[in-house]
């Protein structure tokens, strides 16, 4: 589908490709880079899928560098805005194979091992693998079953059952030859350096000051950071963005910040290191931040837009609302920057509402560290084990002392319109001791809380019954009791 007829943007877009500064005019704030990479570069070997960021066919690699290195990321080039790789280098599956024809190690394994039926997904397959092999193999590391199966999270194939891919990625091994040179690459993009745009179609601030300026002066313009919802908003909702900011270019916004009683997830934060972060302090974490989606949308999409975006079965939320994080929204205002803490169980007003004001950006999420005593259960039922929404998410945060509750709190999604904090089901646990006539009282409550909707994904009344399930499971849990996991299965 032919995406070309919007405003244009100033800002030429500027990347490393085939050992050469690509560099495009007028190119629009909401042209996709799978669009762009096809219909205006004509390199094809890319394909579209499915144009959600569901099946990984269109899965492209883009490289930063980072005190002297390259970091690789394998991104869906289908919801990716082209503009957002400005300063970035970039590979596709045509480039892989050096100029005589020589396969890269990712090509030959997977032709070894039968990894390809009707090859409509292996581009996609390719690129993620060279993405892990440029992370592992290429540093001297071996390739486990789990980090495969890890890498190839966000790609789908109907054909090869996927053992086969599996074993080529398990069979990769370094080839000196095949080395990406990254020194005249890193040389480039340094030279390149991202011009801070700060006005136009597609804007690029690199401060905090200069992105709450840019805020201020343009209100209505889409805030995007990886772009893993707002990339469907263009290709399945068909919406037009006349204007982007762009904030994962502001440094301050790409910190994890470490004190003594909570972390500080910057809004720029991608997904996969603020669940690494959170996991430090709670492993549990680890496992669901797993199970939230794919690899290359948790390298591209982050905490921050998850969070502000306040989907009703975004599943980082009720975690934080068990937690009992906060989010930090900020504003310039009569010359200065000014922001204000918000507990996030209270931020959201209404379907995909909140109280960002529309000057104000969503720029932390703080998150308390553990407390002695802490319990945590966090449990997502879907329809798939892996890469697929949420039907129900619950999380469960516990204090139990000589038996008896003294704290708890309870984050659920998909059960109303919002994120939501379960109160009268605590107050239905806090004082009591931990045993079964409190949990059979606890299900009642958490039973009437939510009106849950029935949708594609589940009925009411199971979401209802579910929800009552997973306290039993985090009663058992919580309490020494042997249950069984699906992520533990081999």
């Amino acid at each position: 589908m032919n995406r070309t007829l919007h405003p244009v943007t100033e800002a030429p877009l500027r990347f490393w490709h085939r050992n050469a500064m690509v560099e495009r005019h007028h190119v629009p704030p909401d042209r996709t880079l799978l669009d762009l990479l096809r219909e205006n570069l004509r390199l094809t070997a890319t394909k579209e899928g499915c144009a959600a960021g569901d099946c990984g066919a269109c899965t492209v690699v883009v490289a930063e560098a980072v005190d002297g290195r390259l970091q690789y990321r394998a991104v869906n080039s289908c919801i990716k805005p082209a503009q957002s790789i400005d300063g970035l280098a970039l590979w596709t599956a045509a480039d892989l194979a050096r100029p005589d024809g020589t396969l890269h190690p990712v090509q030959r394994a997977m032709v070894a091992c039968h990894g390809s039926q009707c090859g409509f997904c292996t581009p996609g397959f390719v690129m993620s693998l060279f993405a892990l092999y440029q992370r592992t193999v290429a540093q001297g590391q071996a390739v486990d079953s789990h980090s495969a199966h890890e890498a190839l999270s966000g790609n789908l194939c109907r054909c090869t059952g996927y053992r086969p891919i599996v074993q080529a990625a398990c069979s990769l091994q370094a080839d000196a030859a095949q080395a990406v040179d990254e020194t005249p690459i890193v040389a480039a993009l340094r030279q390149l350096a991202v011009t801070p745009q700060t006005d136009g179609d597609y804007l690029r601030p690199s401060t905090l000051p200069a992105l709450l300026q840019a805020r201020a002066k343009h209100p209505t313009a889409q805030l995007i950071a990886g772009a893993t919802d707002a990339g469907l908003w263009i290709t399945q909702g068909l919406r037009r963005m006349p204007q982007i900011i762009d904030l994962t270019r502001v440094a301050e916004l790409r910190r994890v910040e470490h004190y003594p009683q909570h972390i500080a997830i910057g809004a720029a934060v991608n997904l996969q290191d603020a669940f690494e972060a959170l996991a430090a302090d709670r492993p549990v974490i680890a496992p669901f931040g797993e199970r939230f989606a794919g690899w290359p949308v948790r390298q591209s999409g982050t905490l921050g837009g998850n969070v502000a975006n306040g989907s009703p079965i975004g599943d980082s939320m009720p975690l934080l609302i068990a937690l009992g994080a906060q989010v930090v929204l900020m504003a310039w205002r009569k010359g200065r920057a000014v922001h204000r803490h918000v507990p996030l169980d209270r931020f959201y007003t209404g379907y995909r509402q909140s109280l960002l004001a529309p000057d104000e950006l969503l720029a932390w999420v703080v998150a308390p560290r553990p407390a002695p005593g802490e319990w945590l259960g966090v449990y997502k039922v879907s329809k798939r084990q892996e890469d697929d929404i949420s039907a129900v998410c619950l999380a469960v945060q516990l204090h139990v002392e000589g038996g008896r509750i003294t704290a708890a709190r309870i984050g659920a999604g998909g059960v109303a319109a919002t994120p939501a904090r379960a109160v009268k089901t605590e107050t239905a646990l806090i004082g009591q001791p931990w045993n079964e006539a409190t949990l059979a009282a606890a299900q009642q409550a958490i039973a009437q809380e939510f009106s849950p909707l029935s949708d594609l994904r589940a009925s009411a009344d199971y979401r209802r019954q579910i929800l009552g399930q997973l306290l039993r499971r985090a009663w058992l849990e919580s309490t020494g009791h042997n249950t069984v996991r699906l992520e533990t299965l081999a």
